[in-house]
């Protein structure tokens, strides 16, 4: 089985990926970014280095996708090769940060991969505000993220909202707001009772 944690910047996906990864014992496909070539460039001219920077997540996410299917367990994914192109590289597209050329490039390669690959069992979307996103980026103190513009997380998340919406595979919205999955068991506890729910086809 696969399931897949999405949300914008700074919504929670790592953390409960972890936490789910834990109390299911499934097994964790994490976003790699402590190794990512571009990030850095990227947040400091993002019309340079955008198409780079997509192009790159692409690539790993769909190598990530591929190692899933081979292991023949249940994998929880911090976050789905849908957002890369669906939110993020619409995003800058529509910011004038891509090219169209660039952007038609990119699309044709996306609609090609996810031809070839089954879609998740599961997509756990974390909902949260801009305010909220802004605080959590700013705890976990990640350098390269300082630059980020209130305008393009705002954006990122305008486009989640319309992902989602549009969405037909099983899904699950999370509102993250007031959501302290790490510091409340009571919280923890109500992801879990949903996500059970879910997974064996209460509602």
């Amino acid at each position: 089985m696969h399931i897949a944690v999405a949300g914008n910047i700074g919504s929670g996906k790592t953390t409960l990926t972890r936490l789910l990864s834990k109390h299911y014992g499934w097994v964790p496909k994490y976003e790699e970014v402590v190794d990512n070539p571009y990030l850095t460039d990227f947040y400091e001219d993002m019309h340079r280095w955008s198409f780079n920077l997509q192009i790159f997540f692409l690539n790993r996410r769909l190598s990530g996708i591929i190692e899933i299917q081979k292991t023949g367990q249940t994998v929880i994914q911090d976050r789905t090769i849908y957002e890369d192109a669906c939110i993020f590289a619409t995003n800058l597209h529509a910011m004038g940060l891509m090219s169209t050329r660039d952007f038609d490039n990119y699309i044709r390669l996306y609609k090609l991969m996810i031809s070839l690959i089954p879609a998740p069992d599961l997509i756990i979307y974390l909902r949260a505000s801009v305010p909220t996103l802004v605080k959590r980026i700013q705890k976990r103190g990640r350098e390269y993220e300082n630059s980020i513009r209130l305008d393009y997380l705002t954006g990122l998340n305008e486009r989640y909202e319309t992902w989602i919406a549009e969405y037909e595979g099983p899904k699950l919205i999370l509102e993250v707001d007031n959501l302290q999955v790490e510091d409340s068991p009571e919280h923890f506890s109500v992801v879990i009772d949903k996500i059970d729910a879910r997974l064996h086809g209460l509602f």
